[in-house]
């Protein structure tokens, strides 16, 4: 072992005399603007390399782009998300290690892979995702066709875990939770269990008479028998008021779906479609349930349906801008 700490001690010593020796002699050399612009640029990148490897193991600085969570997050809100709390993902989208007793827990804010997201390519993917962090999240090289930044990543909350059912009526959600044998209202299953009071509807119940109208007139206007459809749905689509929101998109999709069965019901494959509405979102296991706290304005687990824990690459914990909303969010 003496001999192991006296070689060591040797070795230690050549390479810091060595250090000393090349920084002396570099105090010797002659500045130049190359050098300069070189010495920046070396610098440069190790801070860049650095920021990336903090990003993609420790924390990420993400930017919320869509409503979807307003008012927990608000468009154009800087977040810090935990990048190992649920696993270590080895590299962007990649597979994620020691994620043994590393959870997804109920009400966490998360950020996962957009399932519905269109892929450039593999390379593009990494290379969006390194550039996107690298910068802290200032620059976005991945666009739709319309010129808008393409939502890679999500970011909401996981309302329901494993085992779980969740329905909606009338936009407002019902959960049947594992063990349990009857839906409650989430507003009241949040009470009981002093969840988050950030999942809010906006829109307004009355709205429902001729937003419903609306889905089963697309069903009518689909089959080519517009003309067709039953005055009562065109007089309940004639209170429209001008001025609301068409949010609830998946409510307009449900009665489309019903309506579409009303008029062809030997077609197994809208019996099976209009199924999925009335029996609910079954979450199975090694899943969660991601849904805006907007739930109004919201593209979520309703429409791509329950997301693996093995897409989920964070959770949100702070939000640091602007800074008069500077916040933690593990209980919000």
């Amino acid at each position: 072992m003496d001999r192991l700490l006296s070689a060591l001690e040797r070795r230690t010593e050549r390479y810091l005399t060595r250090r000393k020796q090349i920084k002396a002699y570099n105090k010797s050399k002659k500045r130049t603007l190359l050098g300069e612009i070189w010495s920046w640029i070396d610098a440069l990148i190790f801070a860049v390399f650095w920021v990336i490897i903090i990003n993609q193991y420790l924390f990420q600085f993400f930017l919320i782009p869509s409503p979807s969570m307003v008012s927990t997050l608000n468009v154009g809100d800087r977040v810090a998300v935990i990048k190992n709390a649920y696993g270590t993902e080895l590299y962007p989208a990649g597979p994620k290690v020691g994620t043994a007793n590393r959870r997804v827990e109920r009400d966490d804010i998360i950020t996962f892979y957009n399932p519905e997201y269109d892929s450039k390519g593999p390379v593009f993917d990494i290379l969006s995702q390194v550039v996107f962090m690298g910068t802290l999240s200032l620059v976005n090289i991945d666009k739709n066709p319309d010129g808008t930044v393409a939502e890679r990543l999500y970011v909401k909350r996981a309302a329901a875990l494993p085992g779980d059912v969740v329905k909606f009526e009338n936009g407002n959600v019902l959960i049947r939770v594992n063990g349990e044998n009857e839906f409650v209202a989430e507003e009241e299953f949040r009470e009981q269990n002093n969840l988050s009071k950030g999942p809010h509807r906006s829109v307004n119940m009355d709205d429902y008479i001729w937003l419903k109208a609306y889905g089963n007139l697309l069903a009518y206007d689909e089959k080519g028998m517009l003309n067709s459809a039953p005055n009562y749905l065109k007089r309940s689509y004639s209170l429209l008021d001008q001025s609301s929101n068409l949010n609830d998109f998946y409510e307009i999709e449900h009665q489309k779906a019903l309506a579409s069965t009303k008029i062809s019901p030997n077609d197994m494959a809208l019996r099976s479609s209009l199924n999925s509405y009335i029996n609910g979102i079954y979450v199975p296991s090694g899943h969660v349930l991601p849904l805006g706290d907007n739930r109004d304005n919201s593209r979520d687990g309703r429409y791509f349906g329950p997301v693996s824990e093995a897409d989920i690459n964070g959770k949100v914990v702070l939000r640091f801008w602007p800074l008069s909303d500077f916040s933690t969010l593990t209980d919000k």
